[in-house]
C-alpha cells in the first residue's frame, strides 16, 4: 500500500480529507522515485483511490509496470468533515484538543467525518475481493495506492489490532508504502502479517 505524493496541501499542514487535490511538483518527483523502487516488486495489479492526488500517484507507477489502474472509492481517505480546508492550527483553534483526541482514539469521529474504524471496514472488503478473486496473487504483489489515514486504519483492520493499539501504526510520509504479506491457512483466515511499514520514507513535516 503506497501512499500518494506530497501536495501543497500537505506541505502547508491544511487537512485534505476527501477534497479533491493535486501532486505538487515536488510529489511528482516522489512519485516517480517510488515507481522505480516497487517496480521490481513483481506486481499483477495496481488498484487506486479515485482521488486525483493518489490516481496521479498511482499513474506513475503504471508506465513503469505496463499495468492499468484502476479505481476504487473505497480507497479514499477519512472524510474528516468539518475539519476538511482546515490547517492544523486552525483546527486546534476551533475545537481545542480533538485533534489530538482522534490521533489516539479511533472511534473517535470529527464533526460530520466518519472515525478511523469506519475507515477501516470499507477498505477491507477491497482487499477481501481481490484475495477472492486473484487465483494468481500467490507469491506475488498487488499494489494500492492510497492516502496514510486509509492505509493506517486499513492495515489496522486488516491486522485485527485491538482498538487500543491502532495509534501504535503511526503516521506515513509522502510515498512511503506498507507491506502485508498473507500466510493463510485460507481465503477466510488469511493471516495477514505485517512486513515492512512507512519504507525508504524519511520523516516529513505532515506525519509529526
Amino acid at each position: 500500500m503506497l501512499r500518494h505524493g506530497q501536495t501543497e496541501w500537505n506541505a502547508s499542514d491544511r487537512m485534505q480529507g476527501q477534497i479533491d487535490t493535486e501532486l505538487s511538483e515536488l510529489g511528482r518527483r516522489q512519485a516517480k522515485d517510488a515507481a522505480r523502487e516497487l517496480v521490481t516488486r513483481d506486481a499483477i495489479a495496481l488498484i487506486s483511490s479515485d482521488l486525483r492526488r493518489a490516481y496521479d500517484t498511482a499513474t506513475a507507477l503504471a508506465e513503469h509496470t505496463g499495468l492499468e489502474v484502476k479505481r476504487d472509492s473505497r480507497l479514499r481517505e477519512t472524510d474528516l468533515g468539518e475539519w476538511q480546508g482546515l490547517t492544523h492550527v486552525e483546527v486546534d483553534a476551533k475545537y481545542p484538543g480533538a485533534r489530538q483526541t482522534w490521533r489516539f482514539d479511533p472511534t473517535f469521529t470529527p464533526p460530520g467525518g466518519e472515525n478511523k474504524l469506519q475507515v477501516g471496514a470499507r477498505g477491507v472488503p477491497v482487499v477481501r475481493g481481490l484475495f477472492a478473486e486473484r487465483a494468481d496473487w500467490p507469491g506475488r504483489t498487488i499494489i494500492l495506492v492510497a492516502h496514510g489515514g486509509l492505509i493506517a486504519a486499513l492495515t489496522a483492520a486488516l491486522l485485527e489490532l485491538p482498538h487500543r493499539n491502532w495509534p501504535v501504526l503511526g503516521g506515513l510520509a509522502n510515498t512511503s508504502w506498507v507491506q502485508l504479506s498473507s500466510h493463510g491457512p485460507s481465503i477466510e483466515q488469511p493471516g495477514w502479517r505485517l512486513d515492512v511499514w512507512n519504507a525508504a520514507a524519511k520523516v516529513a513535516p505532515d506525519v509529526l
